[in-house]
């Protein structure tokens, strides 16, 4: 069983990365692009992109660290190979797309070496939990994107591995990671603030740990100094990090204009400081600034995006959960408890009262603000694995597990408005083709009804005008066609080529609005949730039309 398990692992691990290089085709949501390689690609490569608001010196909430470590080095890879002459096309729609991809296909396998690390500790069998972290639609899809959700996931294994500690006896080991752990619970914050709702029962679980192993007090306030020490450390790097960017201090400027003291400029870079998690978060908790985004029910975590992430797993654990409370009242004082000297009940054997907090405590926590999107809870199926694959027990409901996970891969990994990205890389080659290079044409894109279309990946110049892109969202019927009959009128110049892009359902609307056609491309296959396809088309035999992406050229 062991073997066959080690084998399917190595399988579901090959997977991940082959349909990470294929490219996967599904568009989850716009952060995957907005949140790091859509802004390092105007930063590093100078392409025309779309800087989130984020990411605006008026507004700076999120941190520029993240992103330059990891989308910005992939592209600082590319360009210099093109500039060295080792490879002449380095940069094109592909590699923009792949190459952060396959940089955090690279990290996902950190998730997989903590819960190896994890299962004997909180006693569940490692290769159980691999193979259903593994096979799990959630690590093939989400945790081959570029979110922050997805570091947010990585440095929460990492966190739970430096704080579960044990001696080759068996024992709890005494804690020696302290410098680490506020290095990460540092970072993690500033690559979102919600990490620590996440962190919060490991460092618990960690000071308990240290309170417990240490008879000297002296040794006890070490320990913490070492936390508190690096966490500031670490948020200064940020923080300066962070204020150079948003800001464009130079420091020469500053000695100059100062003609001399160092105080003098460390008082003006105070003045300057950019702390974009208190950013983050004095813009969350306005509820008017969440409607903004979207506001959901207290209980969609718990009830809906829990299940359309992890399934069954998900239901057994909120089962798990109320028959501990049942069975065991005096846990719902569990932390209380360990500080009475009992941490048996926080290991091994005795884990599953502790995972489950590990998994409900961040679930309660993130269910307290009214914006609530699946992609938030992904972290928790580092702990949600383990409490399911105890060795004392076969994996229930396993041809339940194998049908969701490929249901969800099919519809988040391929057809999950899985049009727009192949629009993208067939317009870049288009907009590149010999002959648009030889004789410079105008290209204007009008995007309506899909995600917002990544820029970056049509491969353009800030320097180059002679492509635009309009992003109509949304919009309804009147304006779209508005917008449509207003480019159609002003269509003079012989070279100029204008492309709308629509999703199927809504491909009749622009047909409606009185402008005639020369070009129809359907990409095959695209599925708006926000659109949904017609019933009755579905059913006529024409179904390829609603569950495609049409690039209609308006005729001159």
């Amino acid at each position: 069983a062991a073997m066959v398990a080690r084998a399917l692992w190595a399988l579901l691990a090959a997977l991940r990365a082959g349909w990470c290089l294929l490219p996967q085709r599904g568009y989850l949501h716009p952060d995957e692009f907005f949140q790091a390689p859509e802004v390092m690609a105007g930063d590093i490569l100078n392409l025309q992109v779309y800087y989130p608001w984020e990411f605006l010196s008026s507004s700076p909430c999120r941190t520029v660290v993240f992103p330059l470590m990891t989308s910005g080095v992939t592209y600082w890879v590319i360009k210099s190979l093109q500039q060295l002459d080792i490879c002449s096309s380095c940069i094109n729609s592909y590699t923009l797309l792949v190459s952060p991809r396959l940089l955090f296909t690279v990290f996902s396998f950190l998730l997989d070496y903590s819960v190896y690390r994890l299962a004997p500790f909180w006693g569940a069998d490692p290769w159980k939990a691999l193979v259903l972290l593994a096979g799990s639609y959630v690590t093939l899809v989400f945790y081959t994107r570029t979110f922050t959700n997805t570091l947010e996931g990585l440095l929460f294994g990492l966190l739970m591995v430096l704080v579960s500690s044990r001696k080759s006896s068996g024992s709890s080991a005494e804690p020696t990671s302290s410098s680490l752990i506020g290095v990460i619970t540092t970072a993690g914050f500033f690559n979102r603030p919600t990490f620590l709702a996440f962190a919060l029962m490991p460092l618990l679980y960690w000071a308990n740990l240290i309170v417990d192993s240490q008879k000297s007090i002296k040794t006890l306030i070490n320990h913490f100094l070492k936390f508190i020490l690096c966490a500031c450390f670490t948020a200064s790097v940020f923080i300066t990090a962070d204020t150079f960017y948003f800001t464009s201090v130079n420091l020469d400027d500053l000695y100059s204009t100062n003609k001399s003291s160092l105080i003098d400029v460390i008082v003006q870079l105070h003045d300057k400081m950019v702390v974009t998690p208190f950013n983050f978060l004095r813009y969350n908790l306005n509820p008017h600034n969440l409607a903004l985004h979207g506001s959901h029910p207290r209980v969609t975590h718990f009830t809906v995006n829990g299940v359309m992430l992890f399934g069954i797993l998900h239901i057994l654990a909120i089962g798990a959960g109320f028959k501990m409370l049942k069975r065991c009242v005096h846990q719902l004082m569990l932390v209380r408890r360990c500080h009475r000297g009992q941490p048996g009940l926080l290991v091994h054997s005795k884990g599953t009262p502790t995972l489950l907090l590990f998994y409900f405590i961040p679930l309660a926590f993130l269910s307290l603000f009214s914006h609530q999107e699946p992609r938030f809870l992904i972290p928790l199926i580092l702990p949600l694995v383990l409490l399911s694959a105890s060795p004392n027990r076969a994996v229930k409901w396993k041809l339940l597990i194998v049908i969701f996970n490929l249901l969800g891969a099919l519809l988040f990994g391929c057809l999950h408005q899985g049009g727009l990205i192949p629009c993208l890389l067939h317009l870049e080659q288009l907009i590149h083709s010999p002959a648009s290079s030889g004789h410079p044409r105008h290209y204007t894109l009008l995007f309506a009804h899909t995600y917002m279309p990544p820029r970056s990946l049509l491969n353009i110049k800030k320097t180059d005008v002679h492509v635009e892109v309009i992003d109509m969202a949304g919009a309804g019927e009147e304006t779209l066609c508005q917008a449509v009959e207003q480019r159609a009128s002003n269509f003079t110049c012989s070279d100029c080529h204008i492309f709308i892009i629509i999703p199927g359902p809504i491909r009749d609307t622009v047909t409606k609005c009185g402008v005639s056609f020369k070009n129809e491309t359907l990409i095959f296959p695209h599925l708006s949730m926000e659109d949904p396809p017609q019933i009755p088309v579905l059913s006529s035999g024409n179904w390829r039309s609603q569950l495609g992406l049409y690039i209609i050229e308006l005729n001159r």
